[in-house]
Formats: structure tokens, sequence, C-alpha cells
């Protein structure tokens, strides 16, 4: 008898461990990924493919590149999307994390569906943003008042337009949106509103993106640096990733990612570019 409840103990300690040891890896093969609206919908996607191969586990959010890169800086995410380089944004200690680039973001100008004006220069954009400009007229258009809607300072997508377009000039002071889609939708909804979002976000009836300088805001303008507001699509983890992120890192610059899902919704394959631009904003050629 005794022996039958000692065998019985043993088997109920193993099983134990074994149960103990299952909930440790699957708490290893979670991803959790905040950052970056602009890059949200994409990692989405992809995260949804990779799941359907891998039982990926992945949970992704938004809440803009400023918290993307202090949440993997913190260790409190596997990784952390970001429109800018680490080194770019405050309080970010660049040298602990690892760089991705997964692909490139055009950003646009849009103006709500009943401005119409089609064209400005990108110094009229400036004036715009800064104030001098108040009202459609000024630029040929109806007799109606700018709404500028800006991004929130967390934004990566509003470092991005601030240091391609406004070049150092104080914006002027704005409502202020996080997201992507909530620029969307209120720019959408205003009358006489502009602002600027990633060209992922360019599917709504109700706005429509300005060409600048002449020069539409498309991918092949953008691989060329035509079109000039753009950055990088980064994903950030702490150190080298290991495991699942570091497989699902592997699935996001392969083939099936960079030859299918980017060009589906609107971005631009790292392997297309012929340019290359540097945190300081210099462009090169990429022979």
């Amino acid at each position: 008898m005794k022996n039958k409840k000692a065998t019985l103990l043993a088997v109920l300690g193993l099983l134990g461990i074994m149960l103990a040891g299952c909930g440790k890896q699957q708490a290893t093969d979670k991803i959790t990924i905040v950052g970056s609206t602009a890059l949200q919908p994409l990692v989405e996607k992809a995260a949804n493919e990779f799941d359907q191969e891998h039982q990926g586990n992945i949970t992704v959010q938004g809440g803009g590149s400023g918290t993307g890169l202090s949440q993997v800086q913190e260790g409190a995410v596997q990784i952390g999307n970001s429109d800018v380089f680490a080194s770019q944004q405050n309080g970010i200690r660049a040298n602990e994390l690892v760089d991705h680039k997964v692909a490139v973001a055009g950003i646009a100008p849009i103006v709500n569906r009943g401005v119409n004006i089609k064209n400005v220069t990108m110094k009229q954009l400036r004036e715009i943003f800064t104030g001098k400009i108040t009202n459609w007229k000024q630029l040929g258009g109806k007799d109606q008042e700018i709404v500028v809607i800006n991004r929130s300072k967390g934004s990566g997508t509003r470092v991005t337009f601030e240091s391609d377009v406004m070049k150092g000039v104080e914006p002027m002071s704005a409502q202020e949106q996080e997201s992507n889609g909530t620029v969307q939708q209120i720019v959408s909804n205003t009358p006489g509103a502009i602002s600027y979002i990633s060209f992922s976000y360019l599917r709504s009836q109700g706005i429509k993106p300005l060409m600048i300088d002449g020069v539409k805001p498309t991918s092949k303008n953008v691989e060329t640096n035509k079109w000039k507001i753009w950055s990088y699509e980064h994903m950030y983890t702490k150190g080298k990733p290991t495991g699942k992120t570091k497989k699902f890192l592997q699935f996001m610059l392969s083939d099936k990612v960079q030859n299918s899902l980017v060009e589906e919704m609107k971005y631009i394959s790292i392997h297309q570019m012929q340019v290359e631009k540097s945190p300081s904003g210099k462009i090169t050629e990429i022979k």
C-alpha cells in the first residue's frame, strides 16, 4: 500500500513539474508588440498569418513610437514598434536596443474631401502648420477656415513630419491626436481640416491626400526620395531576439511579407528602396 502511495505521489509530482514547464514555455512563447500606429496594420496582418503557421501567441497594440520604445527598453514587451530611430527619442538608451527595419512608410498631408485644393508647395504646407496661412482662399481655394490637426508629441509620424517639412520651425498650437486612425476620422468629419497620416491609412472616402510641388504621394516616389516625407518602420528588441520573437522578426523580412503584404497594405519594402536615410535625415543613394 505504501509503495502504491509513493508511486502515486511521484507521478503527481512529475505531472506538476511538466505542467509548470508547459506554463513557462507558454509565457516564453508569448510576444507582445506595442508602439507605432503607422506600422500597426502591417504587423497585425503579419502576426495573424504567422499565428496560423507557428501558433505565435502574438498581441499587437498601438500607443505611439515613444510608448513602443520606452516599453521595450523597460522589458515590459518583446518588441517596440517605432517610426523613428531610437536615438531620436528623448529618454531612450539606444545602445541597449537592437533595430530591425521591416518596411518604409510614406506620410502624406491629407485634407477633408470638401477642400478644393489638390497641390501645395512645401513652403505653403509649412506655413499652414505654423498658422501663417489660415484660409484655403489664400491658396486659390474657397473661402473656408483651415482647421489644423496635429499629432501628439509621442508620435513618430509627427517627428518625421517636423523633420521633413517643418525644418526646425515650431508648429502652431492646434488640436493633437495620438493615432493615424483617429486623425483619419477627424479630418473626414471636419470641414476645412488638414493633417498628415501614413500611406496605409489613405483609404477613407472622406479624405484626400495633397500633392507637394506637383509630386504625388506614391510608393514609387518614396523609393527614390522624390516624395520626401517618409520614415523607416522599426521593430526594436532589447538585445538580440531569441525564440519565437526571433522567428517572427525573420518572418517580417521574408518574401511572403516583403513581396506581398507590404505592397498590399501600402508600405514600401526595404528591398525596393533606392536611397537610405540617416537618423539626422541625410539622404544617400544605395549602390
